[in-house]
């Protein structure tokens, strides 16, 4: 009798055992995108489903291009018992509409990339998000152009810079703006920044825009450019060398570390396109999925705000960084 009492005690203790190993294995995150065919929203849904195998719990990627998809992820994942979702909303205007969504599937909810606004246009603080800071990055591409045309002993004061402006978008403008503080900071004049608007974000729209700058200063012979991203830096490069400036004489620096920047870098001779910050998915998807999970499973809510920046790559050493980034 008494074996049979142990036997039964010792089968209770395994089903116990099992039942909790089944229940830490069937939490489930809901990872929404706006782009999901985009290949920084990839990297993210990589990073997450990363995050997840290492803690044992499953991320459900779903693609929401607009605010009836987004809304009806939620509702999808409140049906499949998730604990929570992180999202990057096609349409930061959806902030309360998505917040009550969330609630009444009895989700936790954070933000990436994108933060939630209300009707006022006021950000949500209470939902948790992690960013990326414009002004942080445009920092880091100014001091990486100023601390260059410093070493190559230019004079700053007959150097001219092409600001490839997009101020309609505020990431671009504040972008910009931090490259300017950190520019002028370092003593280089304001008066020798020209403003080169351009129509669209691509290389294109950009290379018109310089295009016109560098006419209208033909007597400057050394070039500073930067802007929202690689195809302003990539656009303002193309005019330079169109226009029949050299590569020694102009140093521009991108944003994103996207596949043209990679591609430059690659190219057999040096060109006018100096560096890139790379903003790395890793922590917006990785991160994110642990901070999340552990705000399901143990009840440790995420920091309210988190601005994450970039990391400078140049032609020598893209290669390393890209690594350590986790993205190669």
């Amino acid at each position: 009798m008494l074996r049979i009492v142990k036997s039964l005690a010792a089968i209770g203790l395994a089903l116990t055992t099992l039942t909790g190993i089944a229940a830490a294995a069937e939490v489930k995150l809901g990872f929404v995108v706006k782009q999901p065919e985009e290949p920084w929203f990839q990297d993210e849904w990589k990073f997450a489903e990363q995050a997840g195998k290492e803690k044992g719990f499953t991320v459900v990627k779903i693609g929401a291009e607009d605010g009836e998809k987004a809304l009806a992820a939620i509702d999808n994942l409140g049906a499949q018992g998730a604990g929570g979702l992180i999202i990057c909303t096609p349409d930061v205007k959806l902030g309360p509409a998505l917040v009550a969504r969330a609630a009444a599937n009895n989700l936790k909810l954070m933000t990436v990339d994108d933060q939630l606004i209300d009707g006022a246009g006021k950000p949500l603080a209470d939902v948790p998000h992690m960013g990326i800071s414009a002004t942080k990055i445009g920092e880091q591409v100014g001091q990486a152009i100023i601390d260059e045309a410093k070493k190559r002993g230019w004079d700053l004061k007959t150097v001219g810079a092409i600001r490839v402006s997009y101020d309609q978008l505020p990431t671009a403008k504040d972008r910009v703006e931090g490259a300017i503080s950190k520019l002028t900071a370092g003593g280089f004049p304001k008066e020798m920044i020209f403003d080169a608007p351009q129509a669209k974000t691509d290389t294109e729209a950009a290379l018109n825009a310089a295009t016109t700058v560098f006419n209208a200063h033909s007597d400057v012979k050394h070039w500073i450019a930067f802007g929202l991203n690689d195809e302003a830096a990539l656009g303002a490069v193309r005019a330079s060398e169109s226009v029949g400036i050299k590569p020694e004489d102009v140093i521009a620096v991108g944003i994103g570390g996207a596949d043209s920047a990679i591609n430059e870098f690659k190219k057999a001779q040096a060109t006018g396109f100096f560096a890139t910050v790379i903003i790395s998915p890793k922590r917006h998807g990785y991160e994110t999925a642990l901070n999340l999970y552990d705000w399901v499973a143990n009840g440790k809510e995420p920091e309210k705000l988190t601005q994450t920046a970039g990391t400078l790559a140049k032609r020598d050493d893209y290669p390393a960084v890209r690594k350590s980034l986790g993205l190669q």
